[in-house]
């Protein structure tokens, strides 16, 4: 009988930081690949395209404080830290405008999707959408809030003791009702949304849920300063 695989301690604040990184440059990688973008960034998405003053990151800090004062509704309970999620959003828009400044690739008015060969465009649509469930799972794991958009799914399932991944789907189809909504209601047809986005919003729960369950089999998340990660508690 095969012993499980001594598991490795790796530091939350680490990979909270991973995480926000790594889920600005996979939201980047759907928008470049041209075939819809993640119904939970399309709203913000739609909204930076309509208003040509604002840039992406600077719609998700919009739309994220909007759901942030949602979430405390939900909750029914309000902690100053819940506000670090900002720190979060912020980190996270400001990384995810950097990447499509200063990456080619990433700068659709510099490479149009369209000049891209379709088999690229595909890879880039399912790069995007494995890193960001990657990114989702890894949010779970750390303390430190994700941005809204995840601390809302992550606060919801630790205070209703919710199924995780079934409520990240449930949480990813209404964001692509609200895209279609939003898509119509400001350019009056689709845009944003593609068949990459109906396998998004399909695929992304049950993604999360196997990479929950291999970071658990090969690692865990421990802080660095434990006294301060009980701030943090939901």
């Amino acid at each position: 009988m095969s012993s499980s695989p001594k598991r490795v301690f790796l530091p939350s604040e680490g990979i909270w930081l991973f995480a926000l990184l790594l889920m600005a440059f996979s939201v980047c990688m759907t928008v470049a690949a041209g075939l819809g973008v993640s119904m939970i960034v399309c709203p913000a998405y739609l909204v930076s395209e309509k208003l040509s003053f604002l840039t992406f990151g600077q719609a998700e800090y919009i739309l994220q404080g909007i759901l942030f004062i949602g979430l405390c509704f939900a909750v029914r309970r309000f902690k100053p830290v819940y506000l670090s999620a900002f720190l979060s959003c912020l980190i996270y828009g400001f990384v995810l405008d950097l990447f499509q400044k200063f990456i080619p690739l990433f700068n659709v008015a510099k490479t149009p999707p369209e000049s891209l060969h379709i088999a690229a465009r595909i890879a880039l649509l399912i790069g995007g959408m494995t890193l960001t469930s990657l990114a989702v799972a890894l949010f779970f794991k750390a303390y430190l809030y994700p941005q809204v958009y995840d601390f809302f799914v992550k606060a919801i399932v630790t205070r209703y003791k919710l199924r995780e991944g079934l409520t990240k789907t449930i949480f990813d189809l209404s964001f692509l009702a609200l895209s279609f909504l939003l898509s119509f209601a400001l350019f009056g047809s689709l845009v944003g949304i593609g068949w990459g986005t109906l396998a998004m919003a399909v695929c992304n729960g049950t993604l999360i849920g196997l990479f929950s369950k291999l970071f658990d089999r090969f690692f865990i998340a421990k802080p660095l300063f434990p006294k301060f990660a009980k701030l943090f508690e939901i």
